[in-house]
């Protein structure tokens, strides 16, 4: 029984993930690879082109997310902190990304 607990805490994790990468946005890389065959039979690249497209935030995710969260109003004082700063880390790790790229 806790295995399907567990299995399932991370597939949620991973979907909430998801959802929060759609809500903000991202980079995706695309890369198209044209090959050619000689005359002794050998494969060789010939083009490869690389893509970077950028996503944009998806407004019915972010509308997920926030009918997700708690009313503020609702919230300890404790509790705002903890939102605070949760948002605050997620805000510092997009930035960082963006600074890799």
């Amino acid at each position: 029984m806790k295995e399907c607990k567990t299995t399932d805490g991370k597939i949620r994790s991973k979907l909430r993930s998801a959802l929060v990468r759609k809500a903000l946005g991202y980079d995706s890389t695309e890369t198209v690879s044209e090959y050619v065959s000689n005359e002794e039979g050998e494969i060789k690249l010939t083009k490869k082109k690389v893509t970077v497209k950028s996503v944009a935030p998806d407004m019915t995710a972010i509308k997920l997310l926030m009918d997700e969260q708690s009313p503020l109003e609702q919230m300890t004082d404790e509790q705002l902190e903890q939102e605070k700063s949760r948002l605050l880390e997620l805000l510092q790790k997009s930035e960082t990304k963006k600074k890799e790229k």
